[in-house]
């Protein structure tokens, strides 16, 4: 491959985002920007930055003849794609504000996303998606178009839609054939660039509002902790809509001079990591957490010899990581790294197309356990921080840095402390403008001086942030004992038994969990315990509870006695964003979730 080269475009450079994509496109025009993959061909399709520059000039200029204002909201929901990073640039050079989208989130959270913003135009996937959406809809009378990206094969079928709904027009139809060459707008750095709606956990999601420095400044600091080289190549898996993907998987490529390539799916993800082969990983725990769990349950059918060689794998590659670390000396056992690194390791990351220098992971918290595992093997893990109204970014670990149990260093800019309740305080350039049409919310979370209240407990040792809990999800039993549940559930979940799980216990002497069974493995324990898989009252009876209790202590052997699940509650149905308990981020609506299963743990 070469030397590794850098090819930074500055955030002071780019002024605004879609300053920092006409910088690119000016100075890099013939070099790789996009790969995706082409369903009619089958193929993976390169796209240069002067390519790009052609789209967004086309789209650009079919906005502009929409007639909308500087500063009028623009929604999208597409999947992660080209046309994502096509439609994002041409609203900003139009000075039009992007409000993201779901691909998932339910209609009636999309209705309130549209109506709370006033939102002028909307471009979604395809047909059925918008069909779905429509009865949700409430009489908008500021959505004045509706864009369709992808238009049905038939002409019969466009005209009878077109026909039915006068603001609806096809991509295909609406895209001028020629439009001036793209131009650089001359853009305030701190005005607004997008509404991004929070998962809303609790109650109606609130629109975090961001400028373009906010995310410009973010993706440079980060820069500053990580190094990315014109010779990376990124996955991007993660939805756009997610701050994090948006920040570090497009902003931040960009300004690197790197490549991105667009997986198809989550459900074709191996395969795309074999044909692309990408250097960078930017993921959330529950993508390790689950690769993880094929590994534990790939080992449980494994020979004792098997079963010996990967543990000795991930002792010895544990060793070395320490020692590369500096916090280890050498031994002769690490004399077996290469060897052991071959036979079990190099088998691990060849999956992911052996080529990841590293991975980032951030959204949640990631085990642990399973940073330690993956990084025994050979894919370094970094764990970040960061929320949406920071843009996101906080913290990150950093490659001789990396102390898995906490999310890393500060970036550069940033400041943190700790306030009252060990509640972790930042004060960065990334902090939102406020949230959107609702200024007490925003003076709840940002104090007078600039500083954020991150809602997350927390403790900061040598320079590192170490994420002890979140105060809204604190749990207090009867005694007054309190408990975060966080890291309980998460090494709950490592059990390849229970997909998902919930540990209540407000106000209770005692802890309970909600766990979802894993379907495939659920069907054995039954046949094991001689119970009907198919029968509701089956994951009533006491062997089971009994086993599955068994179980959940193993994984919390190392937590405080506190930390003790007396009762568990198993179920089938998995919690999903279709059935109201999940965010489209696929964290719980925790007192969703204990309202509608209130009688289990009673």
């Amino acid at each position: 491959m070469g030397e590794w080269q850098e090819d930074l475009i500055s955030a002071e450079r780019a002024g605004t985002l879609d300053g920092l994509f006409f910088e690119r496109v000016r100075h890099s025009p013939q070099a790789v920007a996009y790969r995706y993959h082409d369903r009619r061909t089958d193929a993976w399709v390169e796209l240069d930055w002067a390519d790009m520059g052609h789209r967004v000039a086309r789209w650009s200029a079919a906005l502009a003849a929409e007639g909308l204002d500087p500063g009028d909201r623009v929604a999208l929901r597409l999947r992660n794609g080209v046309e994502w990073v096509t439609f994002d640039q041409a609203a900003m050079n139009q000075g039009l504000v992007t409000v993201p989208l779901y691909v998932d989130d339910r209609p009636d959270n999309i209705d309130y996303i549209l109506e709370d913003s006033a939102t002028r135009l909307l471009l979604v996937q395809n047909v059925n998606q918008w069909k779905k959406l429509v009865p949700a809809l409430r009489d908008n009378g500021a959505l004045q178009r509706v864009l369709v990206l992808e238009a049905p094969a038939s002409e019969q079928d466009r005209q009878a839609l077109l026909a039915g709904d006068e603001r609806l027009r096809f991509v295909d139809d609406w895209l001028p054939e020629q439009a001036p060459p793209l131009a650089r707008r001359e853009g305030d750095p701190h005005a607004l660039a997008s509404i991004v709606y929070t998962s809303g956990t609790t109650g109606r999601s609130k629109g975090v509002m961001l400028s373009h420095w906010n995310m410009l400044s973010v993706a440079h600091a980060a820069l500053a902790s990580i190094d990315v080289y014109v010779q990376d190549l990124f996955l991007s898996f993660l939805p756009l809509s997610h701050t994090l993907e948006r920040t570090a998987g497009y902003y931040l490529p960009m300004m690197a001079g790197a490549q991105v390539a667009y997986a198809r799916s989550v459900n074709q993800l191996a395969e795309d990591l074999l044909a692309v082969r990408p250097t960078v990983l930017i993921a959330v725990p529950r993508i390790f957490e689950r690769v993880h769990g094929r590994i534990v349950q790939q080992l449980e059918k494994q020979s004792p010899l098997a079963r010996s060689l990967f543990a000795a794998a991930t002792r010895v590659g544990w060793h070395q990581f320490l020692r590369r670390q500096g916090q280890a000396g050498w031994r002769p056992r690490l004399a077996l790294h290469p060897l052991l690194r071959r036979l079990v390791g190099d088998k691990v990351t060849a999956k992911l197309g052996g080529r990841v220098r590293y991975a980032v992971s951030g959204g949640a918290a990631l085990p642990v356990a399973v940073a330690r595992t993956f990084i025994s093997l050979g894919l370094e893990i970094l764990q970040g921080y960061g929320l949406t109204e920071t843009s996101p970014v906080i913290s990150v670990n950093r490659p001789g840095r990396n102390d898995p149990a906490s999310v890393g260093e500060p970036l550069r800019g940033i400041e943190v402390r700790i306030g009252d309740q060990d509640e972790l305080m930042v004060k960065s350039p990334g902090i939102m403008l406020g949230y959107w049409n609702n200024h007490a919310a925003t003076a709840e979370v940002v104090e007078p001086d600039g500083w954020l209240h991150t809602g997350d407990q927390a403790r900061i040792e040598d320079g590192r942030i170490y994420i002890t809990g979140r105060l809204k999800d604190i749990l207090v039993l009867s005694n007054g004992e309190k408990i975060p549940p966080g890291d309980m559930e998460s090494a709950i979940c490592l059990d390849p038994l229970i997909d998902q799980a919930l540990v209540v216990g407000e106000g209770r002497p005692w802890l309970a969990a909600l766990v979802v069974l894993n379907s495939d493995l659920w069907f054995g324990l039954a046949k094991e315990l001689g119970l009907d898989p198919f029968q509701r009252d089956s994951l009533a009876d006491e062997r089971l509870q009994k086993r599955i209790l068994e179980r959940i202590q193993a994984q919390l052997h190392d937590f405080p006695g506190y930390a003790r699940i007396r009762r568990v509650a198993p179920m089938l149905e998995p919690w999903t964003v279709d059935n109201g308990l999940l965010t489209p981020t696929l964290k719980v609506k925790r007192a969703l979730a204990l309202e509608r299963f209130a009688d289990e743990v009673a």
